[in-house]
């Protein structure tokens, strides 16, 4: 049997938390097509008779704005650290950006191996084909393969742990996705599963339903919004769960309730959907002024 972990990691909105949940086969991550949605390293399982594989869902690399961003480009790469496979994601229908090269520089590092751990694999997938041309998708990966070299020469990189292999992929259909599995199970070394049959994430039940609170606000909120928000349970005798949703000023927080309290109802009843029956779900809105500047505040969200 072999077992081991890998982790996904790209930019922001580059569909890392819905290629997770694809080849876990089951949700483990929250989604939305704002960038920025995943602010933990989320672990799914998959359990197979020949293997198990641990995949690491990632907040995107970018160039950080607040404190907050900060620590995600932290989580980011720590997640990186000590990992079998890193699977660097990029996106089938842009162009190569800095964004692209700071993750591709990223997983080259943890390539190389170090004293404490052994080298990673390094692979390139390239998600949206569902919606790129196949002229986008060529020129695509050319691009891709020529920053992946160009990188690895200026790093002195000779020692990679193996040439690094290229897998068109689409997330959302699927399409692609049993060849990029197959090649990370081949990669992973021999040994016992990690989690029993039965888990297919370790995420700690409480920041899992606030995650889906936020998820489902950030379906519904304006643009300007998303980044603004964060949930924590505060709450938790079952079937009763009470989860705050924290927003930095007082005009963001109608908007989160919503008139008469419809935006609020919504969410409750989207989250509650997804819980097991009998789930109670109350929901708080709180204001904290800056909170993503404020490391007080960062602390006890748990980021």
């Amino acid at each position: 049997m072999r077992s081991g972990f890998a982790t996904v990691a790209g930019r922001p909105n580059v569909g890392k938390s819905t290629l997770v949940n694809a080849m876990v086969g089951t949700k483990v991550s929250i989604t939305s097509p704002r960038p920025g949605t995943t602010r933990f390293g989320v672990r799914g399982v998959l359990h197979r008779p020949d293997a198990q594989v641990v995949f690491v869902d990632t907040p995107g690399l970018h160039r950080p704005r607040t404190p907050l961003g900060e620590r995600l480009n932290e989580t980011a790469i720590s997640s990186l650290e000590g990992v079998d496979v890193v699977v660097a994601l990029v996106d089938a229908t842009g162009g190569i950006g800095p964004g692209d090269r700071i993750v591709v520089q990223r997983s080259l590092a943890v390539t190389r191996g170090g004293a404490e751990h052994p080298a990673a694999a390094l692979l390139v997938a390239v998600n949206k084909i569902d919606v790129a041309t196949p002229a986008e998708l060529l020129g695509r990966l050319a691009s891709v393969a020529a920053a992946v070299e160009e990188l690895a020469a200026t790093a002195g990189d000779a020692s990679l742990a193996e040439p690094v292999e290229y897998y068109p992929v689409s997330a959302l259909t699927g399409e692609g996705v049993d060849a990029l599995v197959a090649a990370i199970v081949e990669r992973l070394p021999e040994g016992p599963p990690y989690y029993p049959p039965e888990m297919v994430s370790d995420m700690p039940e409480a920041i899992a339903v606030a995650e889906l609170v936020r998820e489902q606000l950030l379906a519904r909120v304006r643009e300007e919004l998303p980044h603004s928000i964060a949930c924590r349970v505060t709450e938790w005798e079952w079937p009763r769960i009470r989860c705050e949703i924290v927003v930095e000023r007082d005009s963001q927080k109608g908007i989160v309730i919503g008139k008469g309290g419809e935006v609020l109802k919504a969410v409750g009843t989207a989250v509650r959907q997804q819980l097991a029956p009998g789930a109670y779900v109350e929901l708080f809105v709180t204001v904290e002024p800056r909170w993503q500047r404020r490391a007080d505040q960062l602390d006890e969200l748990g980021y």
